[in-house]
């Protein structure tokens, strides 16, 4: 069994640095196969949403896990048509009934959707989901430093996490340098960029071999070197474990480097500008 670090986040709340990502992971026999997969590796970060439709697939597996509810740190995203102070309360509300486990750990928004300029209403009422002690950590999903930062001047409480598209060809170094100066932990989807076009660099593939790892395990290893935390997505058991064995060794500077020479400024999902309420991620 994998042991798996934790990181501190502004709140005191520790936080896994590698959890289990479910984004089209099928409600029922699949994502429970998978979590139950994944606890069984280790893991104890279960990423899940509204919108994936698999929060009831995701709880059932947590609570027939065996595992301690404490003991795992379970994470649940509002959808876009739910933003509002109300509305967000009865989302929340509804995730919870569908996950049937008492309490949330983090609890994100899951797009800023600054067109129609709700998610500063929607971070109050998330305020008070903290405030009634109902979640224990709220946070933020694709937010840009733009984003936040009309957050923060209105917001009582900090994020205490921004989770983003983040991989060697999208590097977000600005808004990962915003997020540190304001003590809100990054957090990486997509680590792979859900292909193999990563996966078959030339550079990652030489780095692999060199540490007799996979050019999965080197990408992840190299999340986890920045202080990221990183949710790689898989329903194949093999694979799950396989991404939480990347805690025995370690790059070195210059592969750092080299991997962060990769970056394109390449998205894969949406740009948070401009994403729509009926998008896809």
């Amino acid at each position: 069994m994998t042991t798996i670090p934790s990181l501190t986040l502004n709140n005191g709340v520790l936080m896994p640095q590698l959890g289990l990502g479910t984004w089209q992971a099928r409600d029922g026999d699949e994502v429970e196969q998978a979590v139950t997969t994944a606890l069984s590796a280790g893991y104890r970060l279960i990423d899940t949403a509204a919108m994936y439709a698999n929060e009831a697939g995701v709880g059932s597996a947590i609570k027939n896990s065996g595992i301690a509810r404490e003991d795992i740190f379970l994470t649940t995203k509002l959808w876009n048509g739910d933003q509002g102070y109300d509305e967000a309360l009865r989302a929340f509300d509804a995730s919870l009934k569908r996950l049937g486990l008492g309490y949330i750990d983090l609890y994100l928004i899951h797009w800023p959707m600054p067109t129609i300029g709700k998610f500063v209403d929607t971070w109050k009422a998330l305020e008070k989901l903290y405030a009634d002690k109902r979640v224990r950590a709220i946070g933020v999903s694709n937010f840009m430093p733009a984003h936040l930062t009309e957050l923060l001047w209105s917001a009582s409480i900090t994020p205490t996490v921004n989770q983003i598209e983040l991989h060697p060809r999208l590097s977000q170094e600005a808004s990962r340098a915003f997020c540190k100066q304001h003590g809100i932990q990054v957090e990486s989807y997509s680590p792979l960029m859900r292909g193999q076009e990563i996966l078959a660099d030339a550079t990652i593939q030489s780095i692999a071999v060199a540490h007799g790892k996979t050019p999965a395990q080197v990408t992840l290893r190299w999340h986890i070197q920045h202080g990221l935390i990183v949710i790689p997505k898989s329903v194949t058991p093999v694979r799950i474990q396989e991404n939480a064995a990347i805690f025995d060794f370690a790059l070195t500077p210059e592969e750092m480097q080299r991997i962060d020479n990769m970056n394109t400024n390449s998205r894969i999902g949406g740009d948070p500008n401009t994403f729509s309420v009926g998008a896809k991620p």
